[in-house]
């Protein structure tokens, strides 16, 4: 029988994932680029790259999988010049995050677990892969609903 936790996250990520993918599609490399709620804000791509970058990273640390290479800084210092690669890298990304749940037959929710891309005494607190799963999720979510947002205003 199928783990009933894992399938309700697989559903959830993939709309989350089909939802983030809508946002970016048909712009240019400006509009990808652009923060049209000022310079505090983050533009898509950044939105983007960030969000799956940490989907991954939890999920893998839910899942007991390996954790990816992953530069936490660096995400928000995105700039999209490609609008074609940086959809292909999107879509890679998201990707590896359904492979991650798909090859998962379950998780142990009380195992332990730590975040290195957390800064201070975060990086060394353990947090549970139940967390680390919920965490993915809604990490990911809030930040599809900051991309339609920001989509909503760009200019045209």
């Amino acid at each position: 029988m199928p783990d009933a936790l894992l399938e309700a996250a697989r559903t959830t990520l993939d709309g989350s994932l089909r939802e983030l993918r809508k946002q970016l599609e048909g712009l240019d490399a400006n509009a990808l680029n652009d923060r049209p709620g000022g310079d505090g804000t983050n533009p898509l791509a950044v939105l983007a790259v960030h969000a799956l970058a940490s989907t991954h990273s939890w999920l893998a640390l839910a899942t007991g999988s390996a954790l990816p290479p992953r530069d936490r800084p660096r995400e928000f210092e995105t700039r999209v010049d490609d609008p074609v690669a940086f959809l292909a890298s999107v879509d890679a990304t998201s990707d590896a995050c359904r492979e991650i749940l798909a090859g998962a037959e379950g998780i142990d929710p009380g195992k332990t677990g730590t975040a290195p891309w957390r800064t201070g005494t975060e990086a060394e607190e353990p947090v549970t892969a139940a967390w680390a799963l919920l965490h993915a999720l809604d990490h990911l979510r809030e930040h599809v609903g900051h991309a339609q947002l920001t989509r909503q205003l760009l200019p045209g």
